[in-house]
Formats: structure tokens, C-alpha cells, sequence
């Protein structure tokens, strides 16, 4: 009996598919499907066993445990074969806390997960280490794959790119125009992938993508598949240990394609069923106010969600209007008593200013999920005793234009910081420095 599979999201359908068939949908509903585990078989050894286990497996410097996703293997892929593992050493990412960051956004027991210190700069890299593993796998047992393929808003793709190019694989990649950082453009030309450059939005590419991956020389690499929620759901299993085996009250995580929600309570059910802590957070989901088609949908009580066309916005990554996920971030939010909040540009770059006046060098995205978590907590949704981690998607030298425009001199942010310029003596400087030290008395 297999220890994990392909199942159908949808319930009334229990058929059950081998992860290494090529397969993204159920047959019988045309759902998504979700990776099971054969839960009865993990309950064989005690939460005490896996809590050591993984303690011992933490920042290892074996490869494989080094790995923040594959130290966890056994409620990832548990039949993947070590040697097949695919790994640029993603995972097991700082927890930032302090003072300063507290101080900034007025709460005591406030984190951020930095998911975006990662191989390529972006959490995406959790989910794509399990994907492109799965498929090396697949491809040495004689599968008919060329090539993986994938549409994106620019982390995804940079994910596919390095992870493919490390395995030997080839990697396609569908852009949307002038509509993603220069950053993340360069990093899958720089890897080799075929980089196609199509003049519509994320969801044309999506669109086309799918299509494209029919033929079964061609895998999918988009959130769609479940293979990507195995890894990305390690984030929250990496938050409890780090919080000795607890959970935060709650969780703040941006939305865009919402694969990355389903894949936060994924984690986190494991934990609770398997009895390593003992209680489960609520979830609240962060959207740009320009492409809010969930927070639309949040406002009828998801009785009726309609995708839109999303709008230019700095956290371009969740620029997404007809998110492929978002059956199971529903299902997500009602389970765990989840909301959704949005940030309007301006809210997003001066929550980001915010995280970065305490230590960090935030993207917009995480901008966006920032900016959540202020107004929640001003209308009382989050309470000062409760404690919250808002999860970090992606490394803010991958925005460096946002970065520049925010403290540009026509800018009229409130948190902007421009360089002085000055003559070349002490006396210039001493002055200067002065002034900057009697200005934060």
C-alpha cells in the first residue's frame, strides 16, 4: 500500500492516483487534487519521536536533512528515494522577531517567517525542490518527460529555472510582458530555460500553460499541482519548532494564485492530528486591494466568487484575478476560521518601509501581508495578546525598483530616507550627523 497519493479535493471522489502519474485534476469532478498521506502509519511513532527526529535533522550537514523540506521527508514524499532528492538547501529560514519590530507595528508577539531567504530569493523554492525531485524520479523510471513548464509572475519561474538546470532537466517559461521585476526576468534567462514572453496577464499565461502541459512530454510545475503544496506546506511545521512546538494564534500569508494557503493548514493538520502541538491557529489571507478577487468573494461570505482582471500593483507576484487555488483556500479559511484583508498600494510600500525601519528588507508582497495585519489588528480582529507570524514570500533584492521609488526624492512617503549629500569635511559631517541624532531623540 502506497504511504502518499494523488486524491481528489473534492470529497465524494476517493479514487486514489500514483504521484508518479501525470496527472493535475480528477477525472471524475475536474477538482484539483491534494497529495494524503497514509496517516495511520506516521501515528506508528509517538509526536515525542517525531519532534526528536526532526530536531536532530535541523541545519544538518547531511544534504538531504540540511534541507529544511526533506529533513521532514516522511510527511512530504515518503517513498522518494534519498538519492533522487533535488536540493539547493532550501528551508529551515530564520523566524525574525525583536523590539524594534514590535515597536514599529505596535504588538508584543509579532514574527516574520523569512521564507524568501531561499535559494532563488522566494519561497516558491519549497515547493519546487519536491516537484522537480518528484520528476528526476520519474524520468529515471522511464516516464516520457522533456521538460517542465510553467507560467508565472516571475518566483515561480526563477524557482522552475534553478532547480530544473541543477537536475538536468529542461524548463519552459511563460511570462507575462513588462509586467515582472528585471530581477526576476534575469534569473531563468540566466539558468537556460525558454523564456516566452507573452503580451497578456499571469491568467492568460496560466491559461495557455495548462493547455500546452496536455502532452505528457511536457509537466506541469504550477501550484495546480499538488506535488508544490508538499513543500510549501513545511512552513508552518518549521514555525511550531521554532516556537518550541506551538503554534502562533495567528498566521498572515499573502494571496495571490492561494496554492501557498491550502498548503500553510496542509502543515498544519499534520501537526495537530499527529499530535505534536495542540491546538491550530486562525489564517488570514493578504491581497493587494488591486487584485482582490478573494476579499471580494470574503464580503458575501465566499458565497459567490467571480475572478476579476487584476491591476498594475507593486506585489506584482499576486497579481492574479482568477486564482487557480482558491476552492481550497476556502475550504482553508471556514476550516480555521480564517478572514481575508487588502492593502491598498500606498498601505503595502509604507508597511514594507515599516519592516524595514526594524531590521528587514521587505517585498511588496509581504508589504501587502504587513499592511493586513495593522488593519486587523486596528479593527480588533487580531488582539493585543495574541501572537501572529506573518509569512515573508520573497527577498526584497528582487524589488529593488520598489525600494528606489519609495525613497526617491518626488516621493511623498512618510517613512522615506534620502542620502544627504555634503562637502568632504568634518565639520559637514559632524553637523549632519547632529541633526539626524537630534531628530531621533
Amino acid at each position: 500500500m502506497s504511504q502518499a497519493w494523488f486524491q481528489s479535493i473534492n470529497p465524494q471522489y476517493t479514487d486514489r492516483y500514483a504521484l508518479d502519474q501525470i496527472i493535475y485534476r480528477c477525472p471524475g469532478s475536474g477538482d484539483l487534487l491534494e497529495v494524503r498521506h497514509d496517516m495511520d502509519a506516521l501515528k506508528k511513532k509517538s509526536a515525542q519521536d517525531w519532534r526528536d527526529l526532526f530536531e536532530s535533522r535541523w541545519r544538518s550537514q547531511n544534504k538531504a536533512d540540511a534541507s529544511g523540506i526533506w529533513g521532514k521527508r516522511e510527511w512530504v514524499l515518503p517513498e522518494l528515494p534519498v538519492e533522487d532528492i533535488v536540493t539547493l538547501g532550501e528551508g529551515a529560514t530564520a523566524l525574525f522577531s525583536g523590539a524594534e519590530l514590535s515597536r514599529q507595528f505596535a504588538h508584543q508577539d509579532i514574527f516574520v517567517k523569512l521564507c524568501g531567504n531561499s535559494h532563488t530569493g522566494s519561497f516558491k523554492d519549497l515547493g519546487m525542490t519536491v516537484l522537480v525531485s518528484q520528476v528526476n524520479h520519474m524520468i529515471k523510471k522511464g516516464a516520457p518527460i522533456r521538460a517542465i513548464a510553467c507560467a508565472s509572475t516571475g518566483d515561480t519561474s526563477a524557482a522552475l529555472a534553478a532547480y530544473a538546470a541543477y537536475a538536468g532537466i529542461l524548463s519552459v517559461i511563460l511570462l507575462p510582458k513588462n509586467k515582472i521585476s528585471l530581477a526576476q526576468l534575469m534569473q531563468p534567462i540566466a539558468n537556460g530555460s525558454l523564456v516566452l514572453a507573452l503580451d497578456t496577464d499571469f491568467d492568460g499565461c496560466m491559461e495557455i500553460v495548462q493547455q500546452l502541459t496536455l502532452e505528457k512530454d511536457i509537466y506541469l510545475a504550477n501550484s495546480m499541482n499538488s506535488l508544490r503544496i508538499e513543500g510549501q506546506k513545511t512552513v508552518g511545521i518549521e514555525v511550531a519548532q521554532q516556537l518550541g512546538w506551538q503554534l502562533p494564534d495567528w498566521f498572515i500569508i499573502p494571496g495571490g494564485n492561494l496554492g501557498n494557503v491550502s498548503a500553510l493548514s496542509a502543515g498544519l493538520k499534520m501537526l495537530y492530528e499527529l499530535g505534536l502541538v495542540n491546538s491550530l491557529p486562525r489564517i488570514a489571507v493578504a491581497q493587494a486591494e488591486a487584485a482582490n478577487p478573494l476579499y471580494l468573494a470574503s464580503k458575501n461570505g465566499f458565497k459567490d466568487f467571480q475572478p476579476i482582471t487584476a491591476k498594475e500593483t507593486a506585489a506584482s507576484a499576486i497579481r492574479i484575478g482568477n486564482p487557480i487555488s482558491v476552492k481550497k483556500a476556502i475550504a482553508t479559511l471556514k476550516e480555521f476560521g480564517g478572514v481575508v484583508e487588502q492593502a491598498s498600494e500606498r498601505e503595502l510600500a509604507d508597511a514594507a518601509a515599516l519592516g524595514d525601519k526594524a531590521g528587514l528588507l521587505v517585498d511588496p508582497h509581504t508589504g501587502v501581508a504587513l499592511a493586513a495585519f495593522k488593519k486587523l489588528k486596528a479593527a480588533g480582529v487580531i488582539r493585543e495578546h495574541e501572537s501572529a507570524v506573518v509569512i515573508s514570500t520573497a527577498h526584497g533584492l528582487k524589488f529593488a525598483d520598489f525600494k528606489i521609488n519609495y525613497h526617491s526624492p518626488e516621493s511623498t512617503a512618510p517613512h522615506k530616507n534620502l542620502p544627504v549629500d555634503l562637502k568632504p569635511t568634518l565639520g559637514a559631517v559632524k553637523d549632519a550627523v547632529a541633526a539626524f541624532l537630534d531628530k531621533k531623540k
